[in-house]
């Protein structure tokens, strides 16, 4: 079973905690707030985001590199060189 299907739960709850915040940014802006309110929303966001990222990674990594290691090593180099690549984007 795929770490995301395994996880779909968690991951979901996060995604609406993001889906949440990001929607509070729009009332702020709607309404007019502060914009060191909005900057704390944004933030909020943003932290949300990294979450989710870090716990979707974490997840591929053990998956993908940890628990299927001895039995696909050509699966190994490509996911290797697949986690590089979001990692490089992510961190664009």
């Amino acid at each position: 079973m795929a770490h995301t299907i395994r996880d779909k739960k968690k991951l979901l709850n996060r995604v609406r905690r993001v889906r949440g915040q990001v929607e509070a940014v729009e009332r702020l802006l709607e309404n007019e707030n502060e914009c060191s309110e909005i900057l704390q929303q944004i933030a909020a966001c943003r932290g949300s985001i990294n979450a989710l990222m870090s716990e979707v990674l974490e997840g591929h990594i053990r998956f993908h590199l940890v628990e299927r290691r001895e039995n696909h090593k050509a699966h190994k180099g490509n996911a290797v060189e697949e986690v590089i690549s979001v990692a490089k984007s992510y961190l664009k």
